[in-house]
């Protein structure tokens, strides 16, 4: 059965509804994050929500810091895992960062490795914890 992966970037609050709940459902509900860690520099980020054959499947974004341009917040919901929705989040996020998007980094949970691993991302420094789950440090090479 072949899926439609179809990934936007979204403004519309409506359509932020959507990516919330994608993310309260993966990070708050199914690996405890604490919601007061989760909900933080939303107006500064660049949203993006993704389908499968029509339904709400993930989520991430990207905003600018200090440091330069952090990929953040890729969530997948359970069952659209393993569908190849989270290669079409980061394919996305990374080509819509401004061409001078010269840093690129984020905080890859472990399990998530080896996907962004793909798209150029090494490891830098030591395995930390974040909202009690075990990240790296990744950056764009």
């Amino acid at each position: 059965m072949s899926h439609k992966i179809q990934v936007t970037k979204v403004t519309e609050p409506a359509d932020l509804e959507k990516v919330f709940a994608i993310r309260r459902e993966v990070f708050v509900d199914e690996q405890n994050c604490p919601p007061e860690l989760e909900w933080e520099f939303e107006e500064e980020s660049n949203h993006f929500f993704a389908t499968v054959n029509g339904e709400p499947a993930g989520a991430s974004r990207w905003r600018k810091t200090d440091k330069g341009y952090k990929l953040e917040r890729f969530a997948v919901l359970k069952k659209f895992r393993g569908m190849g929705v989270g290669q079409e989040l980061v394919k996305t996020v990374l080509a819509d960062l401004p061409a001078d998007a010269e840093y690129v980094y984020m905080h890859a949970q472990i399990q998530a490795v080896s996907l962004y691993e793909k798209f150029g991302f090494e490891k830098t420094g030591p395995e930390f914890e974040e909202a009690g789950i075990r990240h790296y440090k990744m950056i764009r090479k």
